[in-house]
């Protein structure tokens, strides 16, 4: 499926890639903590560091540098509707889990409002549309729910199964600081059972409020 090759299935096209960045993470974290990220200009919203993740039972998270433009490939649900503007950081582990926050600083807060409320709907539909694309593609998904923090943050969760057997399960917030809105996704292997929601809800907090 054109939009799973992009997103859901990042879980399966990333685990190849881990594999090399993990060998050669594995070697650096041997050596040396994990380094937080250089320290932004005054004005500049702030990222997650790996440490700030939900916990993985096994594997420490590696994190890369905050990078501008849109992710490639385009996440899942949201990828559609990121503009240019957009800057994201990876996140990995050892294992199939990866993460990803994608922040879009707007020109107003206006602006904002509506590119949050553009994310939500395209969330609150997205399960729909997957199997719309894909008919090899069973899609379901829950909302876990809003957070107080800053302007509000909204929680996601979106389960894929496919006809060959893959299982993936995938977490997404869409929250927002005044003119600046953040995206936090969270995805592995599993069901709903294995999404850990609440390490994951106290993470979308963090986001947010560090924004600034």
């Amino acid at each position: 499926m054109k939009i799973r090759a992009r997103g859901m299935r990042q879980n399966r096209g990333i685990r190849t890639t881990v594999a090399a960045l993990a060998a050669v993470a594995g070697v650096a974290a041997a050596a040396v903590p994990a380094v937080a990220a250089t320290a932004p200009a005054s004005g500049t919203p702030r990222f997650l560091e790996p440490a700030e993740l939900p916990p993985h039972p096994t594997s420490p998270w590696y994190a890369g540098p905050v990078t501008a433009g849109q992710p490639d490939p385009l996440p899942v649900c949201v990828g559609d509707a990121l503009p240019s503007i957009t800057t994201h950081r990876d996140y990995w582990t050892e294992y199939d889990t990866n993460a990803q926050q994608i922040t879009v600083v707007e020109r107003s807060e206006q602006r904002a409002k509506n590119f949050a409320a553009l994310l939500r709907k395209d969330l609150a539909g997205c399960a729909k549309k997957l199997m719309q694309q894909d008919p090899d593609i069973t899609a379901t998904q829950k909302y876990y729910g809003r957070l107080n923090v800053e302007e509000g943050a909204d929680v996601y969760g979106i389960h894929t199964a496919s006809a060959w057997g893959s299982s993936d399960i995938g977490l997404f917030s869409v929250g927002r600081d005044g003119t600046t809105v953040t995206v936090v996704r969270w995805g592995q292997m599993g069901n709903f059972q294995h999404a850990q929601v609440a390490d994951f809800k106290a993470t979308t907090v963090t986001a947010v409020n560090k924004l600034y």
